[in-house]
């Protein structure tokens, strides 16, 4: 008999005296690029759970009534610990209350929705997930670096540069380095500005080149954002020169040498405001 399964579209019925939660991805910051769908659900907002990576143009569109409820993270400075995020949306869930939680980017990639989606199900607490455009793919846009090329790249790496606990397990120990020294592939480390002089000699200690082109983006898609563009030997002191701050995301590849091509003629909907 086979093991295999195929699990129906429809939810499992849930007690009408409980609300729901949506998971949203808010984008990289620039609220032109939430989904139709995010619109829609935030201009009809009871209470919002919101991270310190959504973009202050997101939350304009929240209702003023609509009670909003900080939590975001920063390196080492939590305004909640993650237990009693899940545990406040559970809490205000099971009042009857429709939870939205807005998160940068997309909440799925690097965005601890998947361990939210689990507690909410171990609560028996019904959920949506609105996905959103992940910073990768706004630094893409908005710095003029593709992230593959039929002659550059043909494959892409999404990697964490920041772990639970960088303290008891470093991340030299913890990442597939010789998977990501790899030629012909894009990767792009997601936290990653603290440990920048340990991605940078790790990669290199591997055997990926260290003339390779990288780059650092700030801000992806802010009016204030940065690109600063240069090897995965130079980066870290670039970065440290240029007083680089989270939130950034590091690409290295041979794509990033397309940026100072692409970059003269990249029009942002700054450019062109409908």
């Amino acid at each position: 008999m086979s093991e295999s399964s195929v699990a129906p579209c429809a939810a499992a019925p849930q007690s009408p005296a409980l609300g729901r939660v949506t998971l949203i991805g808010a984008g990289p910051g620039d609220p032109e690029l939430l989904t139709v769908r995010a619109a829609k659900i935030l201009a009809q907002a009871d209470v919002v759970l919101y991270d310190n990576l959504v973009g202050p143009g997101v939350l304009e569109l929240l209702p003023p009534q609509a009670e909003r409820i900080y939590v975001g993270k920063r390196a080492s400075r939590h305004a909640l610990p993650q237990e009693e995020i899940t545990a406040l949306m559970v809490r205000l869930a099971q009042q009857g209350r429709h939870v939205l939680r807005l998160k940068g980017g997309d909440s799925l990639i690097f965005g601890r929705g998947g361990e939210e989606a689990l507690g909410l199900v171990q609560a028996g607490i019904a959920f949506e997930v609105v996905p959103g455009i992940t910073s990768a793919q706004g630094a893409s846009a908005y710095a003029g670096i593709p992230l593959t090329h039929r002659e550059l790249a043909t494959s892409v790496v999404f990697v964490t540069g920041h772990l639970r606990d960088s303290a008891e397990q470093p991340l030299a120990a913890e990442l597939n380095w010789p998977m990501l020294a790899r030629p012909q592939q894009t990767v792009v480390v997601y936290m990653g500005v603290s440990n920048l002089p340990t991605i940078s000699a790790q990669l290199q200690q591997h055997g990926m080149d260290a003339h390779t082109p990288a780059a650092i983006i700030e801000k992806i898609s802010r009016p204030e954002q940065r690109c600063i563009v240069g090897t995965i030997a130079s980066l870290p002191e670039l970065a440290q020169a240029h007083q680089v701050r989270p939130p950034a995301l590091i690409v290295i590849g041979a794509v990033v040498g397309l940026h100072a091509q692409l970059l003269p003629h990249l029009r942002t909907p700054a450019d062109h405001p409908l």
